[in-house]
């Protein structure tokens, strides 16, 4: 059943669930502790065919599912891909798309940023990869009746929900890739997704590969000085 948003609705307060305040010393150790471990995960293109529960993948999109969304209408769909004939599907379909990318779509300035990560035509870790989450970001919502509804902040939405989704799946231990083939309305009739969501990106999960590489690029980091400015 969908769910009715109200635009009207009565503002109905409840106390914060879940309070907690940690001494200052545990909060540093925390955050140092969060930090030491994120930064292990690592963007690869080889992935290992070793399966994954399925029970991992449900419980990190329930994560995903807790970020934060524009007035709460929480504008994603995951689609989760197993199949072998559908993850060839997309795997054609996506090659279908780079081949045109690399082939004269592009500017030279682009092709020359990716150059350093080693990027191409092929992409066969649509195969090997025992899941493929394909993210849909919903443009409006749709009621059972076919009523719609407007989605607010939807883009900014989407991408915290995958954010907590990789780092759901890199907490389990599996390694992951984002990948946007472009366009991506393909995904629509690949996935039977309806007109009202956009594919947003393809998230690769699994296990990498024993022989896994990562561009010597993808290593380096703004500082924090680069990157923040506290005022």
């Amino acid at each position: 059943m969908s769910r009715v948003f109200t635009p009207g609705e009565v503002f109905d307060p409840i106390p914060l669930p879940d309070q907690r305040r940690f001494p200052d010393n545990e909060m540093i150790s925390r955050s140092q502790t969060f930090y030491d471990d994120i930064k292990k995960r690592h963007t690869t293109r080889e992935f290992s065919s070793d399966p994954v529960p399925m029970e991992v993948i449900e419980n990190c999109l329930k994560a995903a599912g807790t970020a934060p969304s524009g007035a709460n209408h929480q504008p994603w769909h995951f689609c989760v891909v197993s199949d072998p004939t559908i993850k060839k599907q997309i795997r054609e379909a996506a090659e279908e798309e780079e081949r045109a990318f690399y082939g004269g779509k592009a500017a030279e300035e682009w092709l020359a940023a990716l150059s350093p990560l080693g990027t191409d035509t092929e992409k066969p870790f649509l195969e090997h990869a025992p899941w493929l989450i394909v993210v849909f970001a919903e443009r409006f919502g749709r009621l059972d009746d076919e009523q719609t509804y407007k989605n607010y902040y939807v883009n900014e939405s989407v991408g915290i929900a995958t954010g907590f989704l990789i780092n759901a799946l890199h907490n389990s231990g599996l390694a992951t890739l984002t990948h946007t083939p472009n366009p991506m309305k393909f995904l629509n009739t690949v996935c039977k997704r309806p007109d009202n969501e956009k594919a947003f990106l393809i998230l690769v999960a699994g296990h990498p590969a024993e022989d896994a590489v990562i561009p010597s690029k993808s290593q380096i980091k703004k500082s924090l000085s680069e990157m923040a400015t506290f005022l």
